[in-house]
């Protein structure tokens, strides 16, 4: 008996080392020390993904004309140089459309109008990038956004995400309520879809996030059940969309306690506030200007959450600067330009 227990065992030897992945491992510290929050991953995953160079060379001298100046119906970018507004258009170019190049945004005839929506939003998410550049250095730090942080060269970010159908989705057993219906953006788990929308849609929605009390005795909690489930949705989502797992920002000692919390979870819980106010302000004021194929089955545009910026890396872009080569993209320079001024929804039209 004993010998076919050791033939049994070293031929399940195999199968157990199939399940490992054999390969040089980095350990990470991202808590404070004997707290255990440490991150293992495979060597490999930690080199950073091509990041493109800049169009060229910036002038170290940007002074000169304004592209106001120059050029009509600059409403954002009016008080950069003419080199650094040409510069930027470039890059951004080859960030948003590499293959239909500037004629995505402009009419080459005209260069000035707002007759095409995505100019608009084109506007409108240059507006955006500067304010997370400029208002949450607590998330974004010197690293900072750019276009390419979330489009990577495609005309609509891959990873966005829209409201769902209103009545959640019906089955034998009645109106699920957004449960059971696995989804990227809930990690494919059982969890409540709509959570991302609870907690991602304004900048103000994170009050009710906290679902541990803070005593043994949760006397003073009223948090249900289902407000649980949405938490933990979020949760599912955040880490899948770094790569990591809950104590990558949590102490498993106590999950709710920040004192023994790694400083990531400060960086995570700005980076919350930042995409709220970033759908909030300057995704959704944009619904009517866009075309019913950029709309989701609820008719609101398609927006952002974490997933859309790190696409599975702690840092976007494996951490790589790329923002610092583009003064423009940190001076919140007009905060209140209009949209179009000159145009109305129903004058403006997709790019050919």
């Amino acid at each position: 008996m004993k010998k076919l227990a050791t033939i049994a065992l070293a031929g399940s030897l195999p199968l157990v080392m199939a399940a490992c992945e054999v390969a040089p491992k980095t350990s990470e510290q991202t808590g404070y020390r004997g707290t255990g929050g440490n991150q293992i991953y495979v060597s490999d995953e930690l080199d950073m993904p091509d990041v493109p160079a800049p169009p060229y060379e910036l002038p170290e001298d940007t002074g000169g004309p304004r592209a106001s100046e120059v050029y009509e119906n600059v409403q954002v970018l009016g008080d950069v140089s003419v080199d650094e507004f040409n510069y930027l258009m470039a890059a951004i170019t080859e960030w948003v459309s590499p293959d239909e190049g500037c004629n995505y945004c402009h009419n080459p005839a005209n260069m000035a109008s707002d007759e095409i929506y995505t100019k608009i939003v084109a506007r409108r998410m240059i507006q955006m990038n500067q304010n997370i550049n400029q208002e949450y250095g607590d998330h974004v730090g010197q690293v900072g956004v750019t276009c390419y942080t979330c489009h990577a060269g495609n005309n609509i970010p891959e990873n966005v995400w829209t409201l769902p159908e209103d009545g959640g989705h019906p089955s034998i057993a009645g109106d699920l309520n957004g449960q059971n219906n696995p989804v990227i953006g809930t990690g494919y788990s059982s969890l409540p879809e709509h959570a991302v929308a609870q907690y991602l849609l304004n900048g103000d929605s994170l009050d009710g996030i906290r679902v541990q009390s803070n005593d043994m005795h949760p006397t003073d909690n009223d948090t249900t059940t289902m407000d649980t489930e949405a938490t933990y949705s979020l949760m599912v989502h955040m880490s899948q969309a770094l790569g990591v797992n809950c104590t990558y920002c949590h102490n498993t000692q106590s999950f709710g306690d920040w004192s023994i919390s790694g400083p990531v979870r400060s960086t995570a819980w700005y980076g919350l506030q930042m995409v709220g106010n970033s759908n909030e302000e300057y995704v959704t004021p944009l619904t009517e200007w866009f075309p019913g194929n950029r709309l989701g089955p609820a008719g609101d545009p398609y927006k952002i959450n974490c997933t859309t910026c790190h696409q599975g890396l702690r840092q976007p872009l494996g951490g790589y600067p790329m923002a610092q080569d583009y003064p423009a993209l940190w001076n919140y320079s007009a905060p209140n330009a209009p949209i179009a001024p000159n145009m109305r929804p129903d004058q403006v039209r997709s790019p050919e």
